[in-house]
């Protein structure tokens, strides 16, 4: 493999770190305003019954495009316990 590829293949993996980075971002803005929400109406800042129909849908999803389920499942359960806690400190 030449340095160019090398180079090529990196800019690339840059390039989705990037992309990556600016949709968690705008999830995080989205469960923020949903972490408002559940605080101004009184629900809890948890739906257990919600993220495990989440967690299996993005285990089909990762396993469709080849994925370790198992990662995007961790993946997933980290992003889920973040938001939990933002909704936790919402509440206040």
């Amino acid at each position: 493999m030449t340095d160019t590829m090398l180079n090529s293949y990196r800019k690339s993996i840059d390039n989705i770190d990037a992309a990556l980075i600016h949709l968690l971002a705008e999830r995080f803005k989205v469960t923020q305003a949903v972490g408002r929400y559940k605080a101004e109406h009184g629900l809890p800042p948890a739906d257990p019954a919600r993220e495990e129909a989440q967690i299996a849908r993005l285990r089909a999803l990762a396993d469709a495009a080849e994925l370790d389920p198992d990662f995007s499942e961790k993946f997933l359960r980290f992003i889920i316990d973040e938001v939990i806690r933002h909704h936790e400190r919402v509440r206040g």
